[in-house]
């Protein structure tokens, strides 16, 4: 991997970090998309072992590029996000997917709690609101599933447990540096930053449809996502998790 080896340097503020693997039909258009939007932000794009122009595309346009010399996964490739926001001082990152599904005006939504310092994480639900989205059946199920287990353990409602939209605060990141969880790691990190004494709200936004693309989420892969993300989570519940 690249760009995580210079040392700290005054604090930043926020950091856009786009985890992307093969999403050369839409990568650009997001990118351009959010500096056109967000003209004080930094840009990072990890590129998790693509196959095709993802990375020439980012560099192309001016963004800083971290290259996973193979596919690792969304775990792995969030975290080495915010080793790098870590790494250079940042005081917010948000998580914005490469398919082109989180709008950029958004994201201003979910910085807000943070800056207001009334959360340590804004988690976009796709749930509240006036937003359109409707899952497949068996999506659905499983976020239901999700929703139910992750609000009795963090005491708190919680109506869209997978979605990627996030933003944290320092003291996340920091965490995060060495408490990120592998695979499918939105929900596990809801009961992570429980434990850890963290303060996590959820805001209503709406997504798009993706821009490029298709799902990976197939009907088999999408029972094993549920099998093995409850196993983990209840793992998570037995774990001593430090902040």
């Amino acid at each position: 991997m690249q760009g995580l080896k210079s040392t700290k340097k005054e604090d930043k503020e926020i950091l856009i970090i786009i985890p992307a693997y093969n999403e050369a039909e839409s990568i650009g258009d997001v990118i351009s998309s959010i500096k056109k939007t967000l003209s004080h932000v930094d840009i990072l794009v990890v590129n998790d072992g693509s196959t095709d122009d993802t990375a020439k595309i980012a560099m192309e346009l001016d963004v800083t590029v971290i290259n996973h010399p193979f596919n690792l996964g969304i775990g792995a490739t969030m975290q080495t996000g915010y080793k790098f926001a870590d790494s250079k001082g940042y005081n917010i990152a948000v998580q914005v997917d490469a398919d082109g599904q989180h709008p950029p005006e958004e994201v201003k939504n979910l910085l807000q709690p943070l800056e207001k310092k009334i959360s340590d994480a804004v988690v976009g639900s796709r749930f509240l609101g006036q937003g359109d989205y409707k899952p497949s059946l068996v999506r659905g199920i499983g976020m239901l599933v999700f929703s139910k287990i992750i609000s009795t353990i963090i005491r708190e409602r919680s109506t869209d447990t997978t979605s990627g939209f996030r933003a944290v605060n320092k003291d996340v990141i920091k965490f995060y540096v060495n408490n990120y969880p592998e695979d499918y790691p939105e929900v596990e990190a809801l009961v992570l930053l429980h434990k850890a004494g963290f303060k996590v709200i959820e805001i209503p936004i709406t997504m798009n449809a993706r821009t490029g693309g298709v799902s990976s989420i197939t009907f088999p892969r999408a029972v094993y996502y549920m099998i093995k993300v409850l196993l983990a989570v209840f793992v998570d519940l037995l774990k001593k998790v430090d902040r």
